[in-house]
């Protein structure tokens, strides 16, 4: 779907509400958010809100128990939002939505933070042979003003640590860690990745253990190899490849406090990425219900 096809999709604020209700409420089983009854109609002035439930008798609307719930932002810019957010391979900053939107960068920021929370995950360990690596984000030590640098060394220093795992022609499923240690990593796999499965992983020290659990499978990268036959950690590289061009190009910083939702916005991304645009959105929606991002705890 291209920029055309959105805005005669969503002409007005009625087409967007519409759509995430038909999203929320499929063929029109419009529940209540608070005590998940069925009786619930329409008030015809639609004050202090749209729909009350006749059983718990509260009013709510379709924002009700979803992340833009106390939002004054109207849904037609919640949609663009997520649409931006859906098709910018690289990711967009906070900047370049409130030039879109016409909204503050400050209030982009907290749209694009609490759109993130939509992209699911896979929770369960995923089938079949997978890679496994590891990778570091943040700033360059070099770079750092002198009262932010930590004078600890270089390379990984003041860097976090985030896992990734990759089914071969699949998902990916990424999350940033406490470490890098054998412990933390074997656990992340397991996590991951089902027991028994094909693993295949770089040398790095911290999966010396997976063959205790997987069918374990390593390339030497520090000897030059980078594939032999089938053993390669090719697909996992090129999704960290796409997600440091969105952070050195587009983000220039991920936080520490905030990385899990950025890791989640490139792993959703490229997970749907074989799917139709709407139906990428549609899916962020879902994800968008029954969670609750305030300003006071995102920046606490």
């Amino acid at each position: 779907m291209n920029l055309i096809q959105l805005f005669e999709k969503f002409p007005d604020e009625q087409s967007a509400r519409q759509w995430i209700e038909d999203i929320r409420w499929p063929d029109g089983n419009r529940r209540c958010p608070f005590c998940d009854g069925e009786r619930t109609y329409h008030v015809e002035n639609e004050k202090p809100m749209p729909y009350r439930c006749s059983d718990c008798r509260e009013y709510f609307s379709v924002r009700t128990d979803m992340v833009m719930q106390n939002s004054k932002i109207p849904l037609r810019k919640w949609v663009i939002a997520i649409y931006l957010l859906s098709t910018a391979r690289k990711g967009m900053s906070s900047v370049s939505l409130h030039k879109a939107l016409g909204v503050t960068q400050k209030t982009a920021w907290f749209m694009a933070q609490r759109i993130r929370e939509g992209w699911k995950l896979g929770t369960e360990p995923m089938k079949g042979p997978a890679e496994v690596d590891e990778t570091f984000i943040g700033g360059k030590e070099m770079n750092k003003h002198a009262d932010k640098k930590l004078r600890a060394g270089r390379g990984t220093v003041g860097k976090v640590p985030v896992f990734g795992a990759r089914r071969r022609g699949g998902n990916v499923v990424a999350f940033p860690v406490k470490s890098v240690s054998k412990v933390v990593l074997t656990k992340a796999v397991l996590d991951a990745v089902e027991r028994g499965e094909q693993v295949y992983t770089d040398e790095h020290a911290g999966y010396n253990d997976l063959g205790k659990h997987f069918e374990h499978e390593t390339v030497s990268h520090g000897a030059g190899e980078f594939g032999r036959g089938s053993v390669h950690t090719n697909s996992i590289e090129s999704f960290w490849a796409l997600f440091k061009r969105g952070h050195y190009g587009i983000y220039h910083k991920m936080s520490e406090k905030h990385l899990h939702r950025y890791v989640n916005e490139f792993a959703g991304r490229q997970n749907d990425r074989h799917l139709d645009t709407i139906v990428q959105m549609a899916m962020i929606v879902r994800g968008l219900e029954g969670k609750h991002l305030p300003y006071s705890r995102l920046i606490a």
